[in-house]
């Protein structure tokens, strides 16, 4: 048992009994563990706000290695905002933070995961294009599955420019030149793998205007869908639903104005 504090995510809370819940808090020096909290339920419960969903704070407990910790207060509580608010950036969110529960054992301490889930949940919340912020999400954190493509040149020439198609049997792209060592390739829009290599070593920080076209979206999202049924082979819940809601999100969002003759850019990546 440790006693002390600690940064942390709420990743999801569940109903315990009538009045206390269980939550699941990524944290910053523990890695992610189960607290129970006593009384959450209470509409004076001091913690309350704390353990809300989309929410950073500064817990203070017990943290066991074993079985359920204890939270005893919060100091320090940020919302994400407009996360919680937006059902449409709250399903990415929710996404990303399924895949980070499945990517690592609990009380794995993992302090660069836990910047970069941060990182991506802010970028949500300042309302960045979702589909991009979670796609690269999702290529970087291949690694924590024990994946590492080759993304960075040709796996036979070590060409880096030109056209590249993603091959399983090389284990990482391949250049134009070679794509007839494997007729299994991905034979992915290359626009996708393009824009999977660029997200590959991209730092969110270096993230500001993404302007990718709906159809090279589409094509990035059947990329990255085929590399994760092929090696991940988790099915959640929460993608499930933004596949599904990719179908009515736009008879329910209001319309942004788009420029005329939107091209794909990455000069701000």
């Amino acid at each position: 048992m440790t006693l002390g504090e600690t940064k942390g995510l709420i990743l999801f809370t569940k109903d315990y009994k009538e009045k206390d819940k269980l939550v699941k808090i990524f944290t910053e020096s523990f890695g992610k563990l189960m607290f129970f909290v006593k009384g959450a339920h209470r509409k004076n419960n001091p913690i309350g706000p704390a353990i809300l969903p989309f929410t950073e704070a500064v817990y203070i407990g017990d943290f066991r290695e074993d079985g359920l910790s204890f939270l005893n207060g919060s100091k320090e509580v940020m919302a994400f905002r407009k996360i919680q608010e937006d059902i449409f950036i709250n399903a990415y969110a929710t996404y990303i933070l399924n895949l980070v529960d499945a990517a690592i054992e609990d009380r794995t301490y993992d302090p660069n995961l836990y910047h970069f889930t941060y990182q991506a949940l802010t970028l949500l919340n300042e309302e960045k294009d979702a589909e991009i912020i979670t796609n690269i999400f999702e290529i970087q954190l291949l690694n924590r599955f024990g994946i590492t493509p080759e993304w960075t040149h040709c796996t036979v020439c070590q060409e880096t420019r030109g056209k590249f198609d993603y091959s399983s049997k090389y284990s990482g792209v391949l250049c134009e030149r070679h794509w007839s060592l494997d007729e299994h390739r991905y034979h992915a829009d290359p626009r996708a793998v393009h824009f999977a290599r660029l997200f590959s070593a991209i730092s969110y920080d270096k993230v500001q205007d993404i302007n990718v076209k709906p159809e090279t979206k589409v094509a990035i999202r059947q990329l990255i869908d085929e590399l994760y049924d092929e090696y991940v082979g988790i099915h959640l819940k929460s993608k499930k639903f933004i596949d599904q809601m990719k179908t009515w999100e736009e008879t329910l969002r209001i319309p942004k104005r788009e420029t005329k003759n939107q091209t794909d850019s990455e000069s701000n990546l």
